[in-house]
């Protein structure tokens, strides 16, 4: 039996199984998580459609979007609203 490579990016394929996706990696995860979710769901769009979208170069949104990466803020909101989400802030429960 040949098994493959599990690759995150092959599921997130609606606005849903994204946004579900990011919000488990951000309830559960550390800050390199949430960049390299980022990162999976830029490469399941296509990281040229988001480059174009967020006037970033393709080499900047990988560089920013890689493991040990620290990217501006700015640049992880332009990514965010290229990809189609928005951060919503709510309260942690007491």
């Amino acid at each position: 039996m040949e098994t493959s490579k599990f690759d995150i990016t092959d599921y997130l394929d609606s606005n849903e199984m994204i946004a579900e996706y990011l919000n488990a990696v951000l309830e559960d995860g550390d800050n390199s998580d949430v960049i390299a979710a980022i990162g999976h769901v830029a490469k399941a769009i296509g990281m040229t459609k988001i480059a174009a979208e967020t006037g970033l170069s393709r080499p900047s949104l990988y560089k920013a979007l890689s493991d040990g990466s620290k990217p501006q803020f700015g640049t992880i909101m332009k990514v965010l609203r290229a990809i189609g989400v928005q951060i919503s802030i709510n309260p942690l429960p007491v």
